[in-house]
């Protein structure tokens, strides 16, 4: 009768436990602590600790990423070390490094996307004004009536501002001169003291000051109007196909099982989708962006194929 009660508990606790493993998950942020990565990673290993038994983020920031992701390409397939990839690490950096310590489309399992964060096309809103700028259309006609006499910043070549704003001149037809500055509060700040005259910056970086009234917002940067900024249009409106923002997601090591894969891929998008997560990432200026596996590694592959074109062309390289 006691050995009975023994083994009813423990098919009690593993149901209740769903696929808690014996060991804790190691979920490696190739990024430092406290930003917006990192910050979505905690919340998510919080809400799955009862699915998945405790899950221990372990930063690795260094290298643009590269130093983490390399760590979450070379650990066992054995479905206790996972980690974040992102539009840096997955997409950008495998055409912009010179030597790579892991290949970004082979040497990894697609969990599911995590986060979509828009980028928005920003001026300084005296500036706007003074130059009769109100939309992406006002911009563009402008740079074409004023060859040459437009610049823009970013946090540093080969920087998400800086590819979109190759992207936008590119598409747009225009010219301006790209300004890298060392970050990117830096480029905000010479966008806010008029030192240049847009930007590319992230939605969550921008937001304080577009709400402010210091900045100008012209466009997102996704394809469809951003829930946190709902009356500015995406650039795609005028740019067609014009698609660049900030994405997350979570792999794991190349070669897991797929059992194993698709467990953990459950766990995270019921996290995912809970009104908590909504919630917690909304205050970041997030969207949480739920997908198969299937689904995520499709689209890793097309971001990969997009930012070839896009780098290349801006000439940033990293010896």
């Amino acid at each position: 009768m006691k050995r009975r009660s023994i083994l009813l508990s423990t098919a009690a606790a593993w149901s209740a436990g769903a696929w808690a493993q014996a060991k804790p998950i190691r979920l490696i942020v190739p990024y430092a602590a406290g930003g917006p990565i990192d910050v979505t990673a905690r919340s998510l290993a919080e809400r799955v600790k009862d699915t998945l038994g405790p899950v221990i983020i372990e930063n690795r920031p260094g290298g643009g990423g590269n130093i983490g992701a390399d760590a979450i390409a070379k650990a066992a397939p054995d479905g206790l070390t996972i980690g974040i990839s992102a539009v840096a690490t997955h997409a950008i950096n495998p055409w912009l490094f010179s030597k790579m310590p892991y290949d970004a489309a082979k040497d990894f399992s697609p969990i599911t996307q995590m986060v979509r964060v828009p980028n928005v096309l920003v001026m300084n809103a005296e500036a706007a004004a003074r130059l009769k700028i109100g939309g992406v259309s006002d911009l563009i006609a402008y740079a074409k009536r004023n060859p040459g006499r437009l610049n823009y910043g970013s946090g540093g070549n080969g920087s998400a501002g800086h590819l979109a704003g190759e992207m936008f001149k590119r598409d747009a037809g225009i010219f301006a001169v790209h300004i890298p500055y060392n970050g990117g509060n830096p480029a905000q700040l010479a966008l806010l003291s008029g030192q240049v005259d847009f930007n590319f910056d992230n939605l969550a970086t921008a937001a304080p000051n577009i709400r402010s009234g210091k900045l100008k917002a012209l466009g997102v940067t996704t394809l469809q109007r951003s829930p946190s900024l709902p009356e500015v249009p995406p650039v795609a409106e005028v740019l067609k196909g014009f698609a660049i923002d900030t994405w997350w997601g979570l792999v794991g090591p190349a070669g897991m099982p797929r059992d194993t894969v698709q467990k953990l891929n459950q766990a995270f998008v019921a996290a995912l989708q809970s009104p908590e997560s909504r919630t917690r990432f909304t205050a970041l200026m997030a969207e949480p962006v739920a997908t198969t596996p299937e689904e995520f590694g499709q689209f890793m592959r097309a971001e990969l194929a997009k930012y070839e074109k896009v780098v290349k062309a801006s000439g940033a390289k990293v010896d």
